[in-house]
């Protein structure tokens, strides 16, 4: 029988739970790691636990939910030696196959979970961190909101004449989670011994989404020329755009010439051709014509309709939905991730990025996302600890 793979993770916020939960989506167990409640405190753990739509549970709300299905989790103390020390023993004792953690650079040795001193349990333990500029960095933190402002993302996000914004998800969050999670299959392939450290730069991956914008600076003769904030328009492709119909809004993308005199062929449409247009070089000189002149003709159309209308040219057309419509498109329902909330609630969440076999024997159902420490009682017994060792950790606030 295939082990299963073991993933050990000192996780919050958004970033590397997404990363995991991708690794639960093809059926590895996932602990993670959230720090134990204080004498005196209210909250503890992940942030994000208190984030959200109150579902009657002090340490389950919302926006915590849907990056943490299918996990288990416990609570250690990392900042003492016993708390430094049953880390070790959980590693070498479930054979943890990968540790990762979100936390700074600069307390990867204060807290005893640098890749020197956890692999002593594992000597091919695979160790990824994320953090926001990788360990050149180690002090500065990484929020999505942040690095998007850094990154050049909210400088070329919004209106030409507006202010500018980030996008409407945190995309950054989201590259350097998927990029853990490749990096860590790759690692597994790779199967070298002596394990392998892995640093993700939310920077470098945000950066390496910028292949349509930093390589402008070799090539053009002016700054003026260099990408700006565009609205809906596409920056390079005319006349790719949002325009109104009668119900609605629709996005047309035109991405070259022969769809350009295909679209000016049909009846009705004929107005917008002329000989300066044939090009794209000659349709960014006319765009905001073109684009006055296509939203009088779109208005004559409901969305469905013109959609319609496009589909049977080959073009490519969208409404712009709500996050309520895009909920109830056929494929998203087919394949949406549900679980069952701690009073009997069954919830739908968001899709996979690919439908694993795992999903689809467990019927895209995955259980409910972990109470703060749920499973510490369980996984303390299976490394072999006693029932009064357990309330000793717990006594001393090491779990």
């Amino acid at each position: 029988m295939k082990k299963q793979l073991t993933i050990l993770s000192l996780e919050q916020a958004l970033a590397l739970p997404y990363a995991t939960q991708r690794m639960v989506q093809h059926g590895w167990r996932v602990i993670r790691i959230e720090t134990p409640l204080q004498d005196g405190g209210v909250n503890a753990g992940d942030p994000n636990r208190y984030i959200g739509a109150d579902l009657g549970f002090h340490d389950l709300h919302s926006y915590f939910i849907a990056p943490n299905i299918g996990k288990e989790a416990i609570t250690i103390n990392l900042k003492k030696k016993s708390g430094q020390e049953l880390l070790l023993k959980i590693i070498k004792e479930l054979k943890v196959d990968v540790f990762m953690c979100n936390t700074l650079p600069i307390r990867h040795k204060q807290l005893k979970i640098d890749f020197e001193t956890l692999k002593q349990a594992n000597p091919n333990l695979i160790w990824c961190g994320i953090s926001a500029m990788g360990p050149n960095y180690p002090h500065i933190a990484g929020y999505d909101p942040a690095m998007q402002a850094l990154m050049g993302y909210t400088f070329l996000t919004g209106e030409t004449d507006g202010k500018p914004v980030p996008c409407g998800i945190p995309v950054i969050d989201l590259k350097a989670g998927d990029e853990a999670f490749t990096q860590v299959i790759l690692a597994r392939m790779e199967h070298k011994s002596g394990g392998k450290e892995i640093h993700i730069s939310m920077a470098q991956c945000a950066a390496s989404w910028l292949i349509t914008a930093l390589p402008q600076i070799e090539f053009v003769k002016k700054d003026s020329e260099l990408f700006k904030r565009s609205g809906n328009e596409h920056r390079s492709f005319i006349p790719c755009n949002v325009y109104p119909t009668k119900d609605g809004m629709v996005y047309l993308a035109i991405g070259n010439d022969a769809q350009w005199e295909k679209f000016t062929s049909q009846k009705g449409f004929e107005k917008l051709a002329n000989n300066a247009r044939k090009t794209n070089a000659g349709r960014m000189l006319e765009k905001e014509e073109i684009y006055r002149e296509i939203g009088l003709m779109t208005r004559r159309f409901t969305t469905s309709d013109f959609i319609d209308f496009c589909f049977k040219l080959n073009l490519s057309a969208a409404p712009v939905n709500s996050i309520k419509e895009v909920a109830d498109l056929k494929w998203v329902k087919d394949t949406v991730l549900k679980t069952i909330l701690p009073n009997g609630k069954k919830v739908n969440l968001s899709p996979p990025a690919s439908c694993t076999d795992f999903l689809k024997k467990n019927h895209y159902t995955l259980k409910c996302s972990p109470r703060m420490g749920e499973h510490n009682d369980v996984i303390m017994k299976q490394i072999g600890l006693k029932e009064s060792e357990i309330y000793a950790l717990k006594k001393e606030h090491v779990i």
